[in-house]
């Protein structure tokens, strides 16, 4: 694949307890954008982890999937996790793919990263207008946990106020169309677009979206690999 998303997000945090909020099924499915559930299969002593996960598109309609991860702690006191992903729903935008997770500590915090690759499911057309989106629902999410480990913000209040605010400005540039000269209007719906999001509430802007440095870029296992 020669196309990657790549995140990354400066998070004030234990690392024991951003490892917790990001492996364990039941606290990942709540802050990332990307799945609404997301369940671990019977694993053997010494073998990889596997995994379902699903996307609800509307009641009754849910794209599944199966992968497997791996984690990993270095002697450094950084972490990665690897995994593989792959779906055959006719919906899937996302045939098959394949990432990580790096946890690397700094004196301000965590650099948590995330770099994959997906082969498209609806091909190349559909997944231009595709792959920014979901370059954005991952960013949007990291700083979604961002606000969870800083602030203790729930990641279900952090989504409600995001679309409160989204409502907000929607509402404010409808009424400046509506009841002000097209200059202010303008000016207004500019604003409404450009404003940065309260601090409270995620922004995939707050989030690196290309790597600082050619090593976190480079995937770390070969189970990395997708076929």
């Amino acid at each position: 694949m020669a196309w990657f998303v790549y995140v990354e997000c400066l998070i004030r945090a234990d690392m024991d307890v951003l490892w917790e909020r990001t492996q364990r099924p039941e606290l990942h499915q709540r802050w990332d954008l990307r799945f609404t559930e997301i369940d671990y299969l019977p694993r053997a002593d010494d073998g990889p982890q596997w995994f379902q996960y699903a996307f609800k598109l509307l009641p009754g309609l849910v794209i599944n999937g199966i992968g497997i991860t791996t984690g990993d702690r270095h002697d450094t006191g950084g972490r990665t996790s690897a995994l593989r992903f792959a779906s055959d729903h006719p919906l899937s935008l996302i045939r098959s793919g394949s990432g990580y997770w790096r946890y690397v500590p700094t004196d301000d915090g965590v650099r948590f990263i995330t770099r994959y690759g997906y082969r498209p499911g609806w091909g190349r057309g559909v997944d231009l207008v595709f792959r920014p989106l979901i370059g954005w629902a991952t960013a949007w999410s990291f700083d979604r946990l961002r606000l969870w480990l800083e602030t203790g913000q729930p990641p279900e209040r952090s989504l409600w106020q995001a679309l409160a605010e989204l409502c907000l400005r929607t509402l404010a540039t409808a009424i400046a169309v509506t009841t002000t000269p097209t200059v202010v209007a303008c000016l207004i719906g500019a604003a409404a677009i450009l404003l940065p999001p309260l601090p409270s509430t995620p922004a995939a802007r707050r989030c690196l979206r290309r790597s600082p440095d050619r090593q976190t870029a480079q995937p770390p296992y070969t189970l990395m690999e997708t076929r």
